[in-house]
């Protein structure tokens, strides 16, 4: 179970990394139940042009700090199946910091189940386990398939900076939260944003970002910008799995669809890369990239034998504020949540146009309000409404 007073413990030694996000707690409180909806241009009252304008509710549902004091929520996802420790519709959270608040140290997943409202503790993985290298720092790349398999990406640091950063790994775990299995390669280097995945049971098709090639420590700077050296090197891998029934999956091809895209390391939020990845039905990859402030997307990318390099831009700037996770809604609109505000956005991607942006998390300790609180997010199964984090005060909530 999640340890309350401990979780004011870490709330006391807040944020060594980015100091911005240390939480004005009673504000934030009453912030955190309070209605937050805010549209940048108002519709019409007789006419809803999107997802995010049926939502009017924002609800703190539960700490995701464990007992040995893990933060830094990133990954939220839906369990799809009943497995293991897992109840259908429970919301998986990972966290990528350790008690010391040190990033590329989390070796925890919970478990919240929204019909007891009990939160557990899931998984706690080894500090090095084999064939990891660089050891665990859990990322936001993480799901559970049809079969009651865990697959989490692993981007790890010593000293929670890039400066001692691991290359990382997938690591596969049962429906009970055991590791049976590591996946390295070439093409495996800082598993970093959100999976999308294609689940046929006994096969499935992963997606996942990789923002570590080549990245240095935050005070390597490009001496023109001054700014830490941008590199031009994330990609986004295909991995297209076999499942054998009663076994772990197995890899069985390997597919790089999309590189080029930009990426850093930094030091309130370790590195910055491509983080959302969204798949649509007719096999376009959306991708969220951060450095370029946009949605780019993948055509083909179930299919396609080669890399679409950075992909075609859907829509950039306006209000999205350096996006981060992807979700794709059931009106085919995508949403993504701000790295630099506490907004999250609803684009249009067939129209290219950006439709409306919601205030999640208004905690004024940061400037612009809620900056740096937001990082993954999903949808309820019956999708109306979403799960997501607040990094500021190490919970998930939901919007309905």
């Amino acid at each position: 179970m999640i340890d309350a007073a401990h979780q004011h413990q870490t709330r006391d030694t807040q944020m060594q990394h980015r100091p911005y996000r240390r939480p004005l707690q009673a504000l934030t409180a009453a912030l955190l139940t309070t209605t937050l909806m805010a549209a940048s241009r108002p519709a019409r009252a007789t006419e809803l042009r999107g997802f995010l304008e049926t939502l009017h509710k924002h609800v703190t549902l539960t700490s995701t700090v464990p007992d040995n004091g893990d933060q830094n929520p990133y990954a939220v996802v839906v369990a799809p199946v009943s497995a293991g420790k897992v109840r259908q519709g429970d919301v998986l959270i990972d966290n990528f910091n350790n008690l010391g608040n040190l990033q590329g140290l989390g070796t925890t997943i919970v478990a919240y189940d929204p019909t007891s409202k009990h939160t557990t503790l899931f998984a706690r993985l080894p500090r090095h386990p084999a064939h990891c290298p660089g050891g665990v720092g859990l990322t936001t790349a993480m799901t559970m398939l049809k079969t009651g398999w865990v697959i989490v990406g692993s981007t790890p640091s010593e000293d929670g900076t890039t400066r001692t950063r691991g290359d990382g790994c997938l690591l596969v775990l049962d429906a009970n939260g055991q590791l049976v299995g590591t996946w390295t390669g070439p093409d495996i280097n800082g598993p970093w944003g959100n999976m999308a995945v294609l689940d046929h049971g006994a096969s499935a098709t992963l997606f996942v970002s990789m923002a570590g090639f080549d990245v240095p420590g935050p005070d390597v700077r490009d001496p023109q910008t001054g700014e830490p050296k941008l590199l031009h090197k994330a990609t986004v891998l295909r991995l297209d799995l076999a499942i054998p029934e009663g076994k772990p999956p197995v890899i069985k091809s390997r597919t790089v669809v999309a590189s080029g895209l930009g990426h850093r390391a930094d030091r309130d939020v370790f590195l910055i890369g491509p983080t959302g990845l969204a798949l649509a039905p007719d096999g376009t990859l959306y991708v969220s990239d951060a450095i370029g402030n946009r949605i780019v997307a993948i055509p083909q990318a179930t299919t396609r034998t080669d890399s679409a390099g950075t992909g075609r831009a859907v829509t950039q700037d306006g209000l999205l504020q350096r996006p981060l996770a992807l979700a794709l809604l059931p009106n085919g609109h995508l949403l993504t949540c701000n790295a630099l505000n506490g907004q999250v956005v609803e684009i249009d991607p067939a129209a290219g146009r950006q439709i409306y942006a919601q205030w999640v998390n208004t905690n004024q300790a940061q400037s612009p309000p809620g900056s740096g609180n937001l990082f993954g997010l999903a949808l309820r199964p019956d999708g109306k409404g979403f799960y997501y984090v607040a990094d500021d005060v190490n919970t998930v909530q939901e919007a309905r």
